[in-house]
């Protein structure tokens, strides 16, 4: 009897200043148990020598230079979109320039979901000194029925109805379905859209035995004080709330309730409120007034990344 074969991962590495991190993302990616057959690094216009760490990596990493900063969002749009269309993937490995995967991440992953219909892994995130990290904590599925929990524990996952872009996998059929990110929400609640999206007509599996290091400065989750950045949070919450398809009504009531409340207690620790309400006063108006561009606009003028947009999401697609 022959051995099935290995799923063919591609990994997608968005890159912003962050140089040394990259170089241990990279050397991490290249150790992996079960390798990965490319990585995507895109780099997002870096001012230190992120590209250079890069080029330098070796063949299996496949560079992307944009010439603007598109943020998280924008670099995993691109990134996907070139592992798609040049790349050949039967899953798409998506992290930040600061997460460093165990050598064993990615086979965890793929084993857990072997011969299963999950769309969605995504691995337990800690941070350097092996706490869990709560700026990346997936959210479990309450719609799960009890057929499908009882898949989950027996896999020793957990059913999630969101995860982070911090170590997510996703199948390639389903970004063929689903599309890309949305390259406007620049940074923030990205993921969340993306991966809800992803899980609003599949299954998605948190697997604890893979395990990724997020190199943050600190530990702390997204209702720390975030200062100009809530614009972001605001903006982009209005925008899937309003605009996505991602949510059902009962799920968006229910998290709008929650994102309320979390900006309650960001106000509430706060040292800079006046920070703060100007990023809620600014986020609102365009939040309610405009929506996010198609990726193909967004993205236009960035040669290659923008050719892998528009063959995977047109514009009037």
């Amino acid at each position: 009897m022959s051995t099935p074969p290995v799923p063919r991962v591609v990994a997608v590495v968005v890159a912003y200043n962050r140089r040394d991190l990259l170089a241990e993302v990279l050397e991490a990616l290249a150790r992996q148990t079960t390798p990965v057959a490319r990585v995507v690094v895109v780099d997002n216009a870096s001012t230190d020598d992120s590209a250079a760490v890069a080029r330098v990596a070796g063949d299996l990493v496949d560079l992307v230079e944009l010439s603007r900063n598109t943020g998280g969002a924008g670099g995993f749009a691109a990134g996907i979109a070139i592992a798609m269309a040049d790349h050949e993937p039967d899953w798409v490995w998506l992290m930040d320039d600061d997460t460093v995967p165990e050598p064993a991440a990615l086979a965890a992953m793929l084993a857990a979901v072997d011969g299963t219909e999950y769309a969605v892994a995504g691995s337990r995130v800690v941070w350097h000194d092996g706490t869990e990290h709560p700026m990346n904590t997936p959210r479990r599925n309450p719609f799960a029925s009890r057929a499908e929990l009882r898949e989950a524990e027996a896999r020793g996952g957990v059913a999630i109805r969101s995860t982070s872009f911090v170590s997510m996998l996703i199948r390639a059929d389903v970004v063929r379905e689903i599309g890309l990110p949305i390259a406007d929400y620049f940074i923030w609640n990205d993921d969340f859209e993306y991966s809800t999206r992803a899980l609003r007509r599949h299954r998605g599996l948190h697997v604890p035995e893979s395990v990724v290091v997020h190199k943050t400065r600190v530990l702390g989750s997204t209702d720390v004080d975030p200062g100009a950045r809530f614009y972001y949070e605001v903006r982009n919450k209005l925008w899937m709330f309003r605009r996505s398809s991602s949510l059902g009504p009962i799920e968006k009531a229910g998290y709008g309730a929650s994102t309320v409340l979390r900006w309650i207690r960001t106000a509430a620790s706060s040292t800079d409120r006046s920070t703060l309400r100007d990023g809620w006063r600014r986020g609102w108006r365009d939040g309610t007034r405009y929506r996010p561009r198609p990726n193909a606009v967004a993205l236009a003028g960035l040669g290659r990344a923008s050719d892998a947009v528009t063959r995977i999401e047109p514009a009037d697609g």
